[in-house]
């Protein structure tokens, strides 16, 4: 496995003092995705995210654990457009109940 580059850059963003927005996506197959975001170069990049299976079985990534065998952290920017905007309390709500 390549050594992943990408763990400083989304630490500092995670860091920063920039602002969060918190996002939900889901599918037709019971699956979702949230998403804290943090603005960088004009462009939403997730520095935390969940996602829970159809199962309901949850599953976190950030800056310390940018993938398994299961998922990643998506290394792309966020397509806001394709997302639901949510509160922090209830990302944060999800977050500790995937912990």
């Amino acid at each position: 496995m390549l050594h992943d580059v990408r763990g400083p850059l989304v630490r500092q963003l995670a860091e920063s003092d920039a602002p969060r927005r918190y996002w939900h996506m889901g599918d037709e197959d019971g699956r979702a995705w949230l998403f804290e975001s943090v603005e960088g170069d004009g462009e939403h990049w997730a520095v935390r995210q969940v996602e829970v299976g159809a199962d309901r079985a949850a599953r976190r990534y950030w800056w310390r654990r940018l993938q398994d065998d299961d998922g990643f952290l998506t290394d792309q920017p966020l397509e806001i457009w394709e997302l639901t905007e949510i509160t922090a309390a209830a990302f944060e709500a999800v977050w500790a109940a995937a912990g």
